[in-house]
């Protein structure tokens, strides 16, 4: 294909910016979406009717569909979609309020599923696609004060598992990106912060402090080169199911996965031991 058409939510800033950017370098066309649709003016001007800016709140289920229906019209067919929009809540279990936790899911698990419900009847048309959900690290993994965080990310993947098998038979990839940490504001002004409680400032203060924001944009992940991590697995004639990006992500993600082989393996006898006995099944 010499050209794709790509849609990319949350597209204002870090990963989803980086990754407009790469695209259009690249040579595809991109339909890049935000809050506010602004911020991309720069690159509208330069680069001219192969960027396409809309404003989307991706909580909005009505407004996603109406702004990809328009999409597909204008540009005959969607052939990539990055469900990037998202955020960090940080803050632990007991601390994060009822709005907070509602929001976190509403953005950062239901804003993916609109979406990626929103370019299926398209992609299944077309009988070609390729789904991008951009998930974590945090997504493999967890880690004190961000577990509502977590909770969305663990069930963006769950999600994305079932729908990489369900639209398989309509030639529509889905790869499921899981970024270390990158020279974002994730950890700075995007970020919310839970009111802390004084009953956890042992356990939870070196990663409050670690995530102060102060370190935002020292992390070693580069997002341009994130982005062109993503236009090789999507030119790639064999993607992966998942896609680690960063040092730490690849490091880490092997490490957490033997251990819960091991742990599997230990209490395998207690595991086997709540099936009713062979003999009498």
């Amino acid at each position: 294909m010499s050209e794709r058409t790509w849609l990319i939510t949350g597209a204002s800033r870090g990963l989803g910016r980086a990754l407009v950017e790469t695209v259009l370098e690249s040579g595809d066309r991109v339909v890049a979406t935000a809050r506010d649709a602004g911020t991309l003016d720069d690159l509208v001007a330069k680069h001219g009717d192969r960027l396409l800016a809309r404003d989307l709140d991706v909580t909005d289920r009505h407004a996603v569909y109406a702004v990809t229906n328009e999409i597909a019209g204008e540009t005959g067919r969607i052939d990539v979609l990055v469900a990037n929009a998202g955020y960090g809540l940080a803050g632990g279990v007991e601390e994060v309020s009822e709005d907070e936790a509602r929001q976190q899911v509403e953005v950062n698990l239901f804003g993916a599923l609109w979406s990626m419900q929103a370019v299926l009847p398209t992609m299944r048309a077309q009988r070609r696609g390729h789904i991008l959900p951009i998930s974590s690290i945090g997504g493999v993994g967890a880690f004190p004060n961000t577990g509502l965080y977590h909770a969305t990310k663990w069930g963006l993947e769950g999600m994305a598992e079932s729908l990489a098998q369900e639209v398989a038979p309509y030639s529509i990839e889905v790869t499921i990106v899981e970024p270390g940490p990158f020279r974002t504001d994730w950890n700075g002004g995007s970020m919310v912060r839970a009111t802390p409680m004084h009953a956890y400032d042992d356990v939870l203060g070196p990663r409050r402090a670690a995530m102060d924001g102060s370190q935002a944009f020292t992390q070693p992940g580069d997002p341009r080169r994130a982005g062109e991590a993503m236009i090789r697995v999507v030119t790639s004639g064999n993607p992966p199911r998942r896609l680690l990006l960063g040092e730490m992500a690849a490091d880490l993600a092997p490490k957490l996965w033997q251990q819960r082989i091991d742990e599997a393996a230990s209490w395998r006898d207690v595991s086997v031991g709540a099936d009713f006995p062979p003999g009498e099944r």
